[in-house]
Formats: C-alpha cells, structure tokens, sequence
C-alpha cells in the first residue's frame, strides 16, 4: 500500500526549497557582504605596506 502524503504540507516544502534555490542563485549573483569585502581590501592593504616596508632601495631607478 502507498504512503499516505499530505499535499499542503508537500506544495509548503515544494515552494520553500524552490526559495532556497532562488535565494543561493542571488546570493551568488551579488556576491560578499560589505563586512567581507571591507575585511578583504584591509587584508590586501596590510600586505602591500608590509611588502613596501622590506623592500630595498637601490637608487638605480630613472
């Protein structure tokens, strides 16, 4: 005998994963929150000036 299956509670869990999905695709499509992409940038800039701190100066530049 087949399982006994409510509809409503199968078209709530049908229309929340077709959400799901449709969230993940914009989350993807509009990339990092601005507290990630602030800490990303910060990142960079501290390795840069750290990198410019121990270069050494040659003088040969024109």
């Amino acid at each position: 005998m087949a399982e006994i299956v409510n509809l409503r509670t199968a078209r709530k869990r049908a229309a929340s994963s077709k959400a799901e999905a449709q969230a993940a695709e914009r989350r993807l499509a509009h990339g990092a929150p601005k507290s990630e992409r602030d800490r990303a940038a910060a990142d960079r800039d501290k390795a840069r000036q750290k990198l410019d701190q121990h270069r050494i100066e040659t003088g040969d530049r024109r």
